[in-house]
């Protein structure tokens, strides 16, 4: 069996050791080296390549932020899990890392020096194996995505008024979202409501970071929160969103569906009764199914609903789960989303 090769960089030597026997005790990796800093990572890739990193972020003589950068300029494709520690910079580090190229990220249970690290063990493993690519989606045959795409939107003609947006998105999902939100106009008449995986403690520094480069305003929601137009509501990790009929947006900490709190399908199967069929919808990228039971939903409500093309998701598995349900109105790649709801909620779309 080919192992997949891993490279463990981390400023602390329990932390490299903690992670390399995690990673060691799977049968199909192996931990091939380890590096101390963003320095030492670059001179062992000049000896030995890995398939794979794990990165940390807040280390001296070169974070993990400025070797992601100088990765990208040697131009080594080598995909980057980020391990992250929940303190004051951590989680805005972990956002410009993913902006600048990582493929996902996991937080550190409790600090830079995180004793109980094996928390998040099964987490770290299975996104070492989807980086890889050992858990990649198959599409269906993408003539065949074309034909009921083309069909579907010849049956359903001109899309009605337009109430609200719904998004949702999981692994990949913060770098499409960025794309998507940022290329909405400043007034774009609808409010915005984006439910991304994310751990608790990372989504305050997302919506940050977003409303720093939107022209729209982006928030991290909170409970009771007013719904207005030109805003972007972030569902805040650690809890589901669901949009009232009171136009304000209401959060819990209901047991968790699909294994995520919050959950696309939460937040989708309540536009779809407050909104009914003026809403129209977004699954992006993302592994498992989270968004395909609230695609079917809004679809059955009269809304206009959207999956991204395998062709730019990091992972094709949400996309797919909402394809397959047949609800799916169209499909396109992350670069044609925000262009098509900005036509569709202006009264241009299909």
């Amino acid at each position: 069996m080919k192992k997949i090769k891993v490279l463990v960089v981390d400023d602390s030597a329990l932390m490299r050791k903690i992670i390399s026997d995690m990673i060691n005790e799977e049968m199909d990796m192996e931990v091939i080296g380890t590096a101390r800093n963003g320095e030492d990572l670059l001179a062992r890739l000049d000896t030995s390549l890995p398939d794979i990193i794990t990165l940390d972020v807040e280390m001296p003589k070169m974070d993990g932020i400025t070797a992601l950068k100088e990765l990208k300029k040697r131009n080594m494709n080598i995909p980057v899990i980020v391990l992250s520690s929940i303190s004051k910079k951590g989680p805005h580090m972990t956002m410009e890392c993913l902006e600048a190229g990582a493929f996902d990220f996991l937080p550190k249970p409790s600090g830079a020096i995180s004793l109980d690290i094996n928390k998040v063990k099964t987490d770290l493993i299975e996104k070492i194996r989807l980086a890889y690519g050992k858990l990649a989606v198959q599409p269906k045959d993408t003539v065949k995505v074309a034909e009921c795409n083309n069909s579907k939107s010849h049956r359903r003609g001109k899309v009605g008024k337009i109430d609200a947006i719904v998004i949702g998105a999981s692994t990949g999902g913060p770098k499409a979202l960025y794309t998507v939100i940022t290329s909405f106009p400043e007034r774009l008449g609808v409010p915005v409501f984006v439910v991304q995986h994310m751990p608790v403690g990372f989504t305050k520094a997302f919506a940050e970071r977003l409303n720093l480069n939107s022209k729209l305003k982006v928030v991290e929601a909170s409970d009771g929160m007013s719904i207005e137009k030109d805003t972007v509501y972030i569902a805040p990790g650690g809890f589901h969103m669901e949009v009232g009929c009171d136009q304000k947006i209401h959060l819990n900490t209901e047991p968790t569906l699909w294994g995520v709190r919050p959950a696309v399908d939460k937040l989708f199967i309540s536009a779809a009764k407050t909104y009914g069929a003026h809403i129209i919808s977004a699954v992006l990228t993302g592994m498992g199914k989270d968004g395909a039971q609230g695609t079917m939903e809004i679809k059955k409500c009269g809304g206009t609903t959207i999956s991204e093309d395998k062709s730019t998701c990091t992972i094709y598995g949400m996309p797919k789960a909402a394809f397959e349900t047949g609800m799916v109105d169209m499909v396109l790649p992350i670069d044609s989303i925000a262009q098509e709801l900005i036509k569709v909620v202006a009264g241009n779309g299909r």
